[in-house]
């Protein structure tokens, strides 16, 4: 059975709604499931620091990225094999992955599963007022957004649009999580008929 890999979405931002869209969407889409590139953090031991002492939590050198490529690999070695919850689905359904973090694209080794992409983008402000509503584990220092945070993610945005040569769904970060759930599904839905029109004719 032909297994859709679809990431979703990649913002390069914290607090971009990132998490909270593929959860959403892995609700209504069938046979579905989620890897969250959150979940390969290395620990905090092994975090570099840069000159002003700020922990370097927003570079690809802070990710186990062979763990979550080993995840991806086992998946879809069994496609529909559950990596955590799974949304609803028969056994006819298309096994969906949605791939969901901050440094997706910028990590090669991945340029060529994509069945789908998309790049939640938001604002400054908004992206900072977000971020001061959420507690981390080890807490923000002072500054640490405007000299750390921010600056990664105007970087590893301009790699991304000097570098990806794939077609990427911008989606507006400041919709409402229904707006946005929507506006996915619907497009999900669509390469989902491509596909099971590929496999009838085939």
């Amino acid at each position: 059975m032909e297994n859709l890999v679809n990431p979703v979405p990649s913002t390069f931002v914290t607090n971009g709604g990132k998490t909270t869209l593929a959860k959403n969407l892995q609700k209504f889409l069938p046979n579905c499931s989620v890897i969250s590139q959150d979940h390969f953090f290395k620990p905090e031991s092994e975090i570099e620091t840069d000159k002003n002492g700020f922990l370097q939590y927003d570079v690809l050198e802070a990710l186990n990225m062979e763990q979550m490529m080993s995840a991806i690999s086992c998946w879809m070695e069994s496609p529909g094999h559950p990596v955590g919850p799974t949304g609803q689905g028969s056994a006819g359904d298309i096994p969906i992955l949605i791939i969901e973090g901050f440094l997706l694209f910028n990590y090669k080794p991945l340029d060529t599963i994509w069945n789908r992409s998309y790049f939640l983008t938001i604002p400054y402000e908004e992206c900072k007022k977000r971020r001061s509503t959420r507690v981390y584990e080890p807490p923000d220092p002072p500054g640490y957004f405007d000299s750390h945070v921010w600056p990664m993610y105007l970087k590893h945005r301009q790699e991304v649009e000097d570098d990806v040569t794939w077609e990427i769904v911008y989606l507006d970060g400041t919709k409402s999580e229904e707006a946005l759930v929507s506006q996915v599904y619907e497009d999900v839905i669509q390469e989902l008929a491509k596909h099971k029109g590929l496999q009838e004719t085939a």
